[in-house]
């Protein structure tokens, strides 16, 4: 598959970005924590040739730019999706949503609804739910004083680090074959993001507190919704899945039962034509 790099301006800052040709609306696939553009790898090859599909890390992940000091949150990645909207020049777009993306993509597609040819949610969440579970991993790293403690440990012994990763990582992955590759693949990735993970984890309470309040928006957005879950997940759980096909009159609700956290990467050929064969609203 043949794709274009970019660079996104984001301030002082670099986007990394790359861009697959096919038709429009273009397809823009944001990835969570604590992985980075390549956890639609295994997606990509059942979307292309026939979309336009738009990847990229969000600024401290990946290949972009990770800036010391940088106040990395769910408000800051919707100006990073926005800055990659804007200066790819894309007209209507179908946002695809995974995990920690969801508040960033979901606040966007709210704002601009005009702009919004279908938005597509893979096991993620918005506001607090009722069912609404942190992985262990993001329990220790996002809980007040507890993560203080469990970030100076896993600083300190790289071995503790990796294998936390390494286990917590290999709990979304249903195949163990494909868990032994893209698991190590995403750590060799992580280690230099660290500084945004434990940014973004400072932030997670406050955004699912924050975004409650705002769900019953949700209730008014008109686009076609796509939701599509592993049913397998025990964090972002089917009851979340279920509690977002609530809240969105326009979704339709996909339940895939041996999919885990990691649904694009257990099911993609799966996942690729619910994507396809989302309705987009016409320009």
């Amino acid at each position: 598959m043949g794709y274009r790099e970019a660079w996104v301006q984001r301030g002082p800052h670099r986007i990394y970005v790359r861009e697959y040709p096919g038709e429009d609306p273009p397809v823009v696939l944001l990835h969570g924590f604590p992985d980075n553009l390549h956890l639609y790898d295994r997606l990509l090859p059942h979307l292309q040739p026939a979309r336009r599909v738009v990847t990229f890390d969000f600024l401290g992940w990946g290949a972009s730019d990770k800036p010391a000091g940088y106040p990395y949150t769910a408000s800051n990645q919707t100006g990073d999706l926005d800055a990659v909207i804007e200066q790819l020049a894309l007209e209507r777009v179908v946002l695809v949503a995974h995990d920690a993306s969801g508040p960033p993509a979901i606040d966007w597609a709210l704002a601009h609804p005009d702009r919004v040819a279908a938005l597509v949610l893979l096991n993620t969440y918005y506001g607090w739910t009722r069912t609404l579970r942190r992985p262990q991993a993001i329990f220790l790293y996002s809980t007040p004083v507890l993560r203080n403690l469990a970030r100076a440990v896993a600083s300190r012994f790289d071995a503790l680090d990796r294998s936390l990763y390494r286990w917590q990582v290999g709990r979304f992955i249903h195949d163990p074959a494909v868990r032994e590759e893209l698991v190590p693949q995403l750590y060799a990735g992580f280690r230099s993001a660290r500084p945004a993970f434990w940014s973004l984890n400072n932030d997670l309470l406050g955004t699912v507190i924050s975004r409650r309040r705002s769900m019953p928006k949700l209730r008014g957005f008109s686009r076609p919704v796509r939701i599509i879950f592993g049913a397998a997940d025990p964090y972002l759980n089917s009851g979340v899945a279920k509690r977002f096909h609530e809240l969105f009159p326009t979704s339709e609700l996909f339940l895939l039962p041996s999919a885990r956290h990691y649904v694009q990467v257990d099911q993609p050929e799966e996942v690729a034509g619910l994507i396809l064969s989302t309705p987009a609203t016409p320009p």
